[in-house]
């Protein structure tokens, strides 16, 4: 599914196969798929908002907004910033996907865990290390601050403003015809990934321990960010995201003050050959230029792989990766024109093109390079 859009228009541009398998429902550009890491920029959109309001500063240790102290044992004395979750320089790691926080555990208790920490790169150092688990932190935040569960805040932040049907995790946000059309995620191998709802809400949005019950109400915003995943759970449909592009085509113009919109698409880190690591723990070039939770592609230093346009030219955005799917939402600043697109059932081990990204995402965005773009009427 790939959408085109520029600061005024939307218009599906490619449209193929089934949203669901089971039923042959095929796939619109009106039905939401979980868009996999696309929901760390619209989180840091919700941070922005709440910049603009006064509630939060980037630059303040998050250990005084959570009550506790967030520190990397091996660097006890370096502070650590929203800015530099964002921009994943917090020194922060994944380790065996520790993101995953259940119901029942709070962050405090996994950021004891050693295993989560970089013990030879200290927050703000300048290195770069591409980690889920900086958005349960920041999720964590925006929830003390609040008071406000983080998809019920999200979605009165981002997605009511912004006219999006759209919902982290299936919670807040969401309309009953969206469980409706719901892409299901299928794997390579077509064993069904996420989101086989039969039309229905899961039966729990958040993520469980094996026999604990699915119970939110004593749930005390702030002490587990991770539960309406804001690394990777939205749901949203491709005319929807292309709405958020649009907003950022305008320079986040009525969304966010012209300091914020800045500090957002403003590169906080970048590739110099030696200073990161790929997703994939190699120097692979697919992330070379990083502001905060918006990626820039089409780096000109050397090692860079990061133009599955091939054209050279700047675009920001995010890609995604989960769950069989790829997706992206890019656009070039200069001209307000963007996609917004995702393939799904891609294998792990697909093979990458003349870029770090993949083959099926380069033929994406060709095929919807060479159909002229027309403004909706």
């Amino acid at each position: 599914m790939v959408v085109a859009f520029d600061r005024i228009g939307i218009r599906p541009v490619l449209t193929e196969g089934e949203a669901d398998r089971a039923t042959h429902r095929m796939v619109t550009a009106d039905d939401p798929v979980r868009i996999a890491s696309i929901s760390k920029l619209v989180t840091a959109l919700g941070v922005m908002r709440l910049a603009d309001q006064g509630q939060l500063d980037l630059d303040r240790d998050v250990s005084d907004y959570l009550g506790y102290r967030v520190r990397n044992p091996a660097f006890p004395n370096r502070v650590i910033t929203l800015r530099l979750l964002l921009s994943h320089q917090s020194s922060l790691i994944d380790g065996d996907d520790l993101y995953l926080i259940p119901l029942g555990v709070t962050l405090q208790q996994r950021l004891a865990d050693r295993r989560v920490w970089d013990n030879a790169h200290a927050p703000g150092s300048g290195w770069f290390h591409y980690t889920n688990l900086n958005f349960p932190v920041i999720a964590s935040v925006m929830e003390r601050v609040t008071g406000e569960r983080f998809d019920v805040l999200m979605s009165r932040l981002v997605l009511k403003p912004l006219k999006l049907d759209a919902c982290f995790n299936w919670g807040a946000g969401c309309s009953a015809g969206a469980f409706q059309r719901a892409v299901v995620l299928y794997r390579a191998s077509g064993e069904v990934a996420r989101d086989d709802l039969h039309g229905q809400p899961p039966a729990c949005a958040v993520f469980l321990r094996e026999g604990t019950a699915c119970d939110l109400s004593r749930y005390r915003p702030g002490n587990n960010g991770a539960l309406f995943s804001p690394q990777g759970g939205l749901r949203i449909s491709m005319r929807d995201l292309a709405k958020v592009g649009q907003m950022l085509a305008r320079g986040g113009k009525g969304f966010l003050k012209p300091a914020s919109f800045a500090a957002l698409v403003r590169p906080a880190w970048r590739f110099n050959g030696s200073n990161g690591v790929g997703e994939d723990g190699t120097a692979s070039g697919f992330f070379c230029s990083y502001a905060l939770a918006v990626q820039s592609l089409a780096s000109p230093q050397m090692g860079c792989h990061d133009d599955p346009f091939g054209d050279g030219r700047l675009r920001i955005g995010h890609a995604g990766d989960a769950y069989g799917l790829k997706s992206g939402l890019w656009l070039d600043p200069k001209t307000g024109r963007g996609l917004a697109f995702f393939t799904s059932a891609v294998a792990p081990d697909a093979p990458t093109g003349r870029s770090a990204f993949t083959k099926a995402e380069e033929s994406l965005v060709e095929r919807a390079a060479r159909t002229p773009f027309r403004k909706a009427p």
